[in-house]
């Protein structure tokens, strides 16, 4: 098996895209070229050769007509393009391909394509990303044997990225299910009580959950209150105004929960020594 992506300098996409390949077929050769004839030679192309056909295992987007659009409107780049065909099964199935897929890649086809995600609020700043994490290691590569070189030594770490993010789905996607069962099977839908902390938000936010009840590290348990949507500070309902930044003895008075430890100025936290503490917590905010 040989996989052929371009030469020269190398992007999040088509690092990411070859990486993925390799998880599919760990064996395969990967060579970087833009000469025709070994493009042509090729088993699988990324990110060259003007060509997306899937059945053929050509997965380019630079094409004038590029090489389709998802739904919410950002291009595919050919991370997404290998994605699309491989991801169900290097994931380990639909949910957690999807996962995936809306964290990682939907966000590095968007930048490949010149797609702008964010607005900036602060002139000259803006976060961190993969891609300059990646191409921090270029440094003083030059010759397109440096390149190489950088390129094959990156391969590893977007491996071993992609790897972690798939076992991170995996639990993602069964926190989902576990979840959803919890939420099915509890009486009251305002305030749902988890065993372990677990990824909540895609299920919950929908439903009329107003706070999730789970314990933490330290011992204790939080009672979080629940978002308006997912990324959104804005809370459904938060803790009463009067509890922001209290903890102690003076959440204790103020909230009538005697072994309540501290809630957040922001509102959205709430914590207490026990699970019963932390439920009254939350049963109290309600009735605010």
């Amino acid at each position: 098996m040989k996989i052929v992506t371009h030469s020269g300098y190398f992007h999040t996409d088509d690092l990411l895209a070859v990486a993925t390949l390799l998880l599919k077929y760990p064996e395969a050769e990967v060579i970087r070229s833009r000469d025709e004839e070994v493009i042509e030679s090729a088993d699988i192309v990324v990110d060259v050769g003007q060509k997306y056909d899937a059945s053929s295992m050509r997965f380019d987007h630079h094409q004038p007509s590029g090489a389709g659009v998802r739904d919410n409107g950002i291009p595919y780049a050919s991370f997404g393009l290998v994605w699309k065909e491989f991801g169900e099964e290097v994931a380990g199935g639909k949910d957690e391909a999807k996962i995936i897929e809306d964290k990682l890649i939907v966000a590095v086809d968007a930048t490949d394509n010149g797609v702008d995600l964010y607005t900036l609020l602060f002139k000259n700043t803006r976060e961190y990303s993969l891609g300059d994490f990646f191409y921090s290691f270029v440094g003083e590569a030059e010759t397109l044997e440096d390149l190489d070189k950088v390129f094959f030594e990156v391969l590893s770490l977007a491996k071993d990225l992609l790897r972690r993010e798939i076992e991170s789905a995996k639990r993602t996607a069964d926190d989902w299910r576990e979840v959803l069962k919890i939420y099915d099977e509890s009486a009251n839908k305002e305030i749902i009580i988890l065993p372990a902390n677990k990824h909540w938000k895609k299920i919950l936010i929908p439903t009329e959950t107003l706070f999730v009840i789970s314990p933490r590290p330290d011992g204790q348990w939080g009672a979080r209150a629940v978002p308006k949507a997912i990324n959104s500070f804005e809370l459904k309902s938060p803790f009463p105004a009067s509890w922001a930044g209290l903890k102690g003895g003076d959440l204790s008075s103020v909230s009538g929960v005697s072994d309540a430890v501290f809630c957040h100025r922001d509102r959205w936290l709430a914590n207490a020594k026990t699970k019963e503490g932390a439920i009254a917590l939350a049963k109290i905010a309600l009735e605010n």
